[in-house]
C-alpha cells in the first residue's frame, strides 16, 4: 500500500482522515493563501486544494497526497452574482462575531476543494459544495458561541463538528463530512480511483 500524506496542519482534516483507517502522516504545505484578483470562490478553493497538495508531493513523491481547502460564500440574496462575499477564516474574536452577524438567517454556500497526487503523477481535482442556511442568531448565541468553541481558524467562524452546528436550520449536500473540511465520500472515490481501497486495504 502506497504512504498516504494530509497536506494539511488541520486538526479536523487530520481526525477525519483517521476515520477511514488507514496509516498517514501529517506534512504542512506552507503555501501563500491570498486569493488572486477577481478569483471566483470556486477557482481559489480548488486552486489552493492542488497547491497544498502540489507543495507536498514535490517532497514525498511516493506517496498519495491529500490537499484541501475550503471557503464559505454568502449568498448575495438579490444582488448580482458578482456581489457574493468570500468568508475565510476570522483570525479574531471580533471579526468571528462579525462574520456570524452577517451570516444569521441567510442563505450560503461551503466549498470544499479536494485534490489527490498519486506517485505516478495523475492528479484528481474536485470541489464539493455545501448549502447551508443559519438560523436568525442573537447577538448574545453568537457572542456565546465564539467564546465557547474559539472557531477562530475557520472558514465562516463555525465549527460543524462540534457546537457550530447549533448555528444551523439546515445542512443540504450529500456528504456529511464536508462540512468538517475534508468530503471523505469523494476521497474514498479518488482513493479507489487511484488503486487504493479503504475497504480492503491492508495497512502495512
Amino acid at each position: 500500500m502506497p504512504r498516504i500524506v494530509l497536506a494539511s496542519s488541520s486538526p479536523y482534516r487530520q481526525m477525519l482522515l483517521a476515520r477511514l483507517g488507514l496509516p498517514f502522516t501529517v506534512a504542512p504545505p506552507a503555501i501563500d493563501e491570498s486569493p488572486a484578483t477577481d478569483e471566483s470562490p470556486e477557482s481559489l478553493t480548488a486552486r489552493l486544494a492542488e497547491a497544498k497538495a502540489r507543495a507536498v508531493a514535490a517532497r514525498h513523491s511516493d506517496a498519495l497526497v491529500i490537499g484541501a481547502d475550503q471557503v464559505a460564500v454568502l449568498d448575495p440574496g438579490g444582488a448580482a452574482p458578482s456581489a457574493q462575499r468570500i468568508l475565510g477564516k476570522p483570525g479574531s474574536r471580533a471579526r468571528a462575531i462579525a462574520q456570524l452577524a452577517a451570516m444569521s438567517g441567510r442563505r450560503m454556500r461551503l466549498l470544499t476543494g479536494l485534490c489527490l497526487i498519486d506517485p505516478a503523477g495523475g492528479q484528481q481535482l474536485e470541489t464539493e459544495e455545501t448549502p447551508l442556511r443559519l438560523r436568525r442568531l442573537t447577538r448574545r448565541e453568537i457572542a456565546a458561541y465564539v467564546e465557547r468553541e474559539q472557531p477562530l481558524d475557520c472558514a465562516g467562524a463555525f465549527k460543524a463538528e462540534g457546537l457550530g452546528i447549533a448555528l444551523f436550520e439546515s445542512v443540504g449536500g450529500g456528504d456529511p463530512t464536508a462540512p468538517m473540511g475534508l468530503p471523505l465520500i469523494r476521497l474514498c472515490r479518488m482513493l479507489r480511483q487511484a488503486g487504493l481501497n479503504p475497504l480492503t486495504a491492508k495497512p502495512s
